[in-house]
């Protein structure tokens, strides 16, 4: 036992330094930590996530070709264009364009360009920043459970199907969507009202007693409007779009899919164990018309889901290339492909470690765990929530727990019902798009407190996640269990 309280102490150790540091050092600490636990404690090493992290690549890669053409522009100026038509609304219509932006995207980093304009429309209108700012920060995080393209949503449908819980990425964001959707209003509603207003806030008049500060604050505006659009730019949207919906009516309609025969092993007194996972009895291929030949048989097999998301979204991204003229080189320079390929590193690193822990001490973890998850299988909710505040990424917590959960017996509706607990980092506010968020509200109002916890963020993020998991909980059980 000390033993393993050891190398789990290596594991917290190598999160919390990969988070104090950020960037690809969470995933390159990570290995650091796996390099420990192999060679030093002589554990097997776990299997790294190849197939989430190619899913990953394919959609920021989709998605950072998707801004080069100026596509991103395009989207913002709408965005802008409602904010400034119903200035008095920011607080709602702010988390609002961040989250659906977030779930046409699969990435939250795309709010960078919105914060400054969501700042100055609060401003003008003498709103309090930190309304608006705080709450669409948290919906641009929350809403990644929510994108058909993101890690996280395809982790867990392929995770999911592993384990013999089939859901589809559709099936997922018909739960989370509109879950994470009415948390996000509600955070939004107790958002309304937080704070003082800027005419009484004694800290902000202070503040623009200063000459400078006043100019710095009110004399310039933030606007995406005044940026040209090509035409080119809105083929790229459309083109992005159409991919996504391809996407969600081939998980319906999975019988158009390519399907080819592959050769299996097969012995007559024992199931056969098919390329999908799925295990059938010889007298059930006898039945469906496939023919054993000795010891092997042909049995159709349709190309797998997570293969057919790859091959649209690279498709994609080359059709916004030639019809577009996206460039590749600008694609890697921007803030979409290279927070991206962050996820990848940190995914990469922590999946692969937790694996190569959660394999070796899968009994203790069910000793430790079993008898509370079986009496409160919603309890694994909060393991969930505080591996998300030490990792950062809803990515790396579904695929370092989710196959933990199943190993635990913990039904599948159960596990989509609390995805939206997946994502608990806006708690210690080191996150780049917090960070961010702060810096980007000249008004000061959007801080981090004295003492540190006490911070912009933490209501509602608090709200937003509490109110997404009951819903979806309830969403889950009633239409998915």
């Amino acid at each position: 036992m000390l033993i393993t309280i050891i190398e789990l102490l290596v594991v917290l150790l190598c999160l919390y330094l990969g988070s104090k540091f950020g960037s690809l050092a969470l995933g390159a600490i990570a290995g650091l930590g796996l390099a420990i636990l192999v060679f030093d404690h002589g554990l097997k090493p776990g299997t790294p996530p190849t197939d989430i992290i190619y899913i990953i690549v394919a959609a920021v890669t989709c998605a950072g070709i998707l801004q080069a053409s100026g596509g991103m522009d395009w989207l913002i100026q709408i965005a802008e264009k409602l904010l400034r038509k119903h200035p008095g609304r920011i607080t709602f219509y702010a988390p609002l364009c961040t989250f659906f932006l977030t779930v046409l995207m699969g990435t939250g980093h795309v709010m960078y360009t919105l914060m400054p304009i969501i700042t100055d429309v609060a401003i003008k209108k003498g709103i309090r920043p930190e309304r608006p700012c705080a709450v669409a920060s948290v919906a641009a995080m929350i809403a990644i459970v929510c994108s058909p393209i993101s890690a996280a949503v395809v982790a867990f449908s392929t995770i999911s199907a592993l384990n013999g819980y089939h859901v589809s990425i559709l099936q997922i964001i018909s739960i989370t969507l509109p879950a994470c959707l009415i948390g996000v209003i509600m955070a939004a509603a107790w958002s309304s009202r937080r704070g003082l207003d800027l005419d009484k806030d004694p800290e902000f008049q202070a503040r623009i007693a200063d000459p400078e500060q006043r100019e710095l604050i009110y004399g310039s505006t933030m606007t995406v409007l005044d940026k040209k659009i090509d035409k080119k730019a809105k083929i790229a949207v459309s083109i992005f779009v159409g991919a996504i919906v391809l996407i969600a009516l081939l998980a319906i309609f999975h019988q158009i899919l390519p399907s080819w025969e592959q050769v299996v092993a097969v012995d007559g007194a024992k199931d056969v164990m098919l390329p999908t996972g799925k295990t059938v009895s010889p007298s059930s291929l006898a039945e469906a018309g496939i023919v054993m030949a000795g010891v092997t048989a042909k049995v159709p097999v349709t190309i797998k889901m997570y293969l057919v998301i790859q091959i649209i979204l690279i498709a994609t991204a080359a059709l916004m290339i030639i019809i577009c003229g996206a460039k590749p080189k600008t694609a890697v320079a921007d803030n979409v492909w290279q927070s991206g390929m962050i996820a990848v590193v940190a995914i990469y690193g922590i999946a692969w470690l937790a694996n190569t822990f959660f394999a070796a001490h899968m009994t203790d973890i069910e000793n430790l765990l079993g008898t509370m998850v079986e009496h409160h299988k919603w309890t694994i909710a909060i393991m969930f929530f505080i591996f998300s505040v030490l990792i950062n990424s809803q990515g790396a917590v579904i695929v370092a727990l989710l196959p933990v959960a199943y190993a635990l017996d913990i039904p599948g509706w159960v596990l989509l019902g609390i995805l939206p607990c997946a994502y608990g980092y806006f708690v210690i506010p080191n996150y780049p798009t917090d960070i961010a968020t702060v810096n980007m509200d000249r008004s000061g109002t959007t801080k981090i407190g004295k003492y540190v916890f006490n911070h912009s963020f933490m209501i509602p993020g608090l709200i937003a996640v509490f109110v997404s998991t009951i819903v979806a909980n309830f969403l889950s059980y009633l239409f998915m269990s």
